[in-house]
């Protein structure tokens, strides 16, 4: 039975890959927040060595993140998912034994591997079972489980560590990809999901990349450079400025402006087109920037994180979305895996970059530079968007004639 010819979006399989994709993003944000706190204050190590627990895991990504096509296009989609979170949990496990700051940064690069290509893997099989005339919304539903790991994760394991060791939380966050794992087996691929692929001594650049996705991975790429701006710097920004202590309350209301529009942003992608949904949003996206980098009291604070959560939350899935739609079908896995490896440079990039701007000019500054990133995204998507609707003109030129 193909999922994608359904008129419903929640399926049984759907929902378990939600929740299988929830338990990852909880698991990769909860040790996002705690292991820098782990590294200092357990392993004696700098600040700059905490720093090296996220640059380690997003390299190791972002360098598999172009095979996880190739690997879920070999192995097919059902293989790849349970593979790639039965090892993504040993990973989980082995932190519960870790003392030592060398051993910790190989052990994130082991596990980076496989979050990267468990979300790639868990994305394609989404986007497979979602009906293609509510393909943006249900791939809006699908982003909301990372959405809401985001708050939740950092919330949870900030909280636990307060009454029990670093080890009982690896541990608690271990056991809880069993869930994920179990899941898996739930999760139904149709045969026509799985292509047989002839393995060749050597790789093509189409072997890792979805071409058709670069132009949109472009876009995406850009907002993520400045998105970068808010998860890297927004709780450092906001002790800068006397408002630390508001900071959880700005992702509260930025979670509760995504989750809270995705439904309705998602059915207006489907029904009136990408377009009017990505220039609002990026809009949107700029103004909340913009405000953020003139903000003096909790107020603007919250009505900053507002906008943005009203803004960002509804470009990723809508980028992710007409990536895959511009691929043939059975390059799924690569059009994610493209989109994917855009989206996560422009996070490491961006941080690295705006790191700099920060010591240099300060954080209202580098807000604005944000800002104008947007701005720039809009002009960029306008040429692709443009560009795209020309070749497409010209293929059915071709054809009638």
């Amino acid at each position: 039975m193909n999922h994608s010819n359904q008129s419903t979006i929640w399926t049984r399989p759907f929902f378990m890959a939600l929740v299988n994709n929830f338990i990852i993003f909880l698991v990769f944000y909860s040790l996002l927040t705690v292991l820098p706190l782990y590294v200092t204050d357990e392993l004696n190590g700098t600040e700059g060595e905490a720093g090296l627990a996220t640059t380690i895991f997003l390299l190791s990504a972002i360098i598999v993140r172009p095979f996880s096509g190739k690997i879920i296009e070999l192995l097919g989609k059902k293989r790849t998912l349970i593979m790639s979170v039965m090892l993504f949990g040993v990973s989980s496990f082995i932190y519960f034994w870790i003392n030592d700051f060398y051993l910790l940064m190989g052990l994130r690069f082991f596990h980076g591997i496989w979050f990267s290509i468990g979300t790639t893997v868990l994305v394609a099989i989404a986007a497979e079972m979602i009906p293609s005339h509510r393909k943006g919304e249900g791939l809006g539903y699908f982003a909301m489980s990372m959405n809401l790991a985001v708050v939740v994760g950092p919330f949870i394991s900030l909280a636990l560590i307060q009454w029990i060791p670093y080890s009982s939380l690896f541990m608690g966050l271990a056991l809880v990809i069993v869930i994920g794992f179990l899941c898996s087996f739930g999760i139904q691929v149709t045969e026509d999901d799985v292509v047989e692929a002839k393995v060749s001594g050597r790789l093509t650049f189409k072997d890792l990349i979805e071409v058709k996705a670069i132009p949109i991975a472009l876009v995406g790429f850009l907002t993520s450079f400045a998105y970068s701006g808010i998860m890297s710097f927004i709780s450092v920004y906001a002790k800068s400025i006397h408002l630390f202590e508001s900071v959880s309350l700005f992702f509260v209301v930025f979670a509760a402006a995504m989750l809270l529009s995705r439904p309705y942003t998602g059915r207006l992608f489907d029904r009136s087109g990408p377009n009017s949904v990505i220039y609002p949003s990026l809009i949107i996206f700029a103004i909340g920037l913009i405000l953020l980098s003139v903000t003096h009291s909790v107020l603007l604070l919250l009505i900053a994180g507002t906008l943005i959560g009203l803004g960002y939350g509804a470009l990723l899935p809508s980028f992710q979305t007409m990536s895959i739609q511009v691929a043939p079908k059975r390059r799924t896995g690569h059009a994610t895996a493209t989109f994917l490896i855009f989206y996560d440079l422009g996070i490491a990039i961006g941080s690295f970059v705006l790191g700099v701007v920060s010591s240099q000019f300060g954080f209202p500054p580098l807000y604005l530079i944000c800002s104008g990133m947007i701005f720039v995204t809009i002009a960029v998507y306008t040429v692709v968007t443009k560009r795209g609707q020309h070749d497409e003109n010209q293929n059915v030129s071709v054809l009638e004639l």
